[in-house]
């Protein structure tokens, strides 16, 4: 009666989502100062001032019907040339709003840019360890979904295995840095040695292997690192923007996918975009938000706190025994595991009622993801129970 794989799907929730509701359930009865979750990457950190302030002011002194009315289905005009400007400012770059169209927030642009690309017998490929998501968003459009394995040393990319994965039916390849789960970010050099290979790979077929960027942690990287802006990389490229995280608003589903005038076919990339947007309903993203990101664009949180967090948990775990890449960006923590079954070492984890989520869902097994963005306290107060986990295998 119903689509088998739609069932499957909504009768199951992600781990992550499984371990964040165990939380709340030890919460009710031990108390939630006594759980130490670090399972959801949910922003801790409060919105700018600005972000309530232009809230509250479009709310009194904006027309309603307009502020809460249907703008144009990729978006409002005004809204999208104000944030190409802010792009333009931040990299050096030359877009408009023709350039733009408006989404639900990254996983809408992801999920718009796989259906406006997919056609029959088509591959995307993701590098290990990456959103979980990516995998039923390529194979909800039919395509097939490939994986590279992680370079667990660096969690740069794996060179050799995408170069065996990279195939004539590869359609696009997704980038995600600052990276969900590992924090590692894509350095220029390995962005200048992916792009020549695509280049050479995109004419031995003879058609034009695309790059998605992911970019939601574009902003939160720490220690001075720069995060490549890939358009000015490689020509096809889309971007696909949330401003759930740096401007800690993810529950208000905003952002962007951003089509440059250079991409081969541009034009009916546009247009495709358009299409799937139209196909899914991602159509007149929520009029308010567009307005508020419009008018906040270029501004973030305080990421000071999410450094402040990495710098206290890495150097207390990595004091520990437990084993780690240093983060140099997003908010998350992606050490090795202390046995090679990360699922039985977070439930070992859980006995201390501490919330770690299992790498093995990112296609990187013997790790686990530690969402930092979490009050420093509470950091500051789980270090036992990691201690004490330690200690298990000792």
């Amino acid at each position: 009666m119903f689509a088998e794989k739609m069932v499957e799907l909504g009768s199951r929730r992600s781990t992550i989502r499984e371990i964040f509701e165990f939380g709340n359930r030890r919460a009710a009865q031990v108390g939630r100062e006594n759980i130490f979750d670090f399972s959801l990457g949910n922003p801790n950190v409060p919105a700018p001032e600005t972000v309530s302030d232009t809230i509250v002011r479009l709310v009194r002194e904006e027309d309603a019907a307009a502020l809460h009315g249907y703008t144009s289905a990729q978006g409002d005009a005004e809204v999208r040339n104000r944030i190409a400007e802010s792009v333009n400012r931040a990299h050096g770059t030359h877009f408009t709003g023709d350039n733009l169209y408006m989404t639900v927030g990254a996983a809408a642009s992801l999920c718009v840019c796989f259906k406006a690309l997919a056609e029959e017998g088509d591959e995307f490929v993701a590098f290990a360890p990456y959103f979980p998501e990516y995998k039923v968003f390529v194979e909800g459009t039919g395509a097939t979904f490939r994986v590279v394995p992680a370079d667990t040393e660096s969690f740069q990319i794996n060179f050799a295995a995408l170069e065996e994965i990279l195939s004539s039916r590869t359609k696009a390849v997704v980038v995600n840095s600052p990276n969900n789960p590992s924090g590692v970010v894509y350095s220029e050099e390995t962005i200048v040695r992916l792009v020549k290979l695509l280049k050479e790979r995109s004419q031995e077929y003879g058609h034009p292997i695309y790059l998605i960027s992911d970019e939601p942690y574009r902003e939160i990287a720490f220690d001075g690192v720069q995060v490549p802006y890939l358009t000015k990389y490689y020509d096809n490229t889309f971007v696909c923007y949330s401003y759930s995280k740096s401007l800690s608003m993810p529950g208000e589903r905003i952002g962007y996918v951003l089509v440059p005038d250079e991409m081969e076919g541009a034009r009916e990339a546009y247009a495709a975009v358009c299409g799937a947007g139209r196909v899914l309903g991602y159509v007149c993203a929520p009029a308010l938000f567009q307005r508020v990101v419009s008018e906040c664009a270029g501004q973030t949180s305080d990421i000071a706190v999410y450094q402040r967090n990495r710098d206290l948990l890495y150097g207390a775990l990595t004091g520990m025994r437990y084993s780690c890449v240093k983060p140099e960006g997003a908010f998350y923590l992606f050490p090795r595991s202390l046995e090679p079954d990360a699922y039985a070492f977070c439930e070992k984890a859980k006995s201390l009622d501490l919330l770690l989520v299992p790498g093995d869902d990112f296609d990187c097994p013997g790790h686990v993801r530690i969402a930092y963005c979490v009050k420093t306290e509470m950091i500051e107060r789980s270090l036992g129970a990691f201690e004490k986990l330690a200690k298990m295998y000792q």
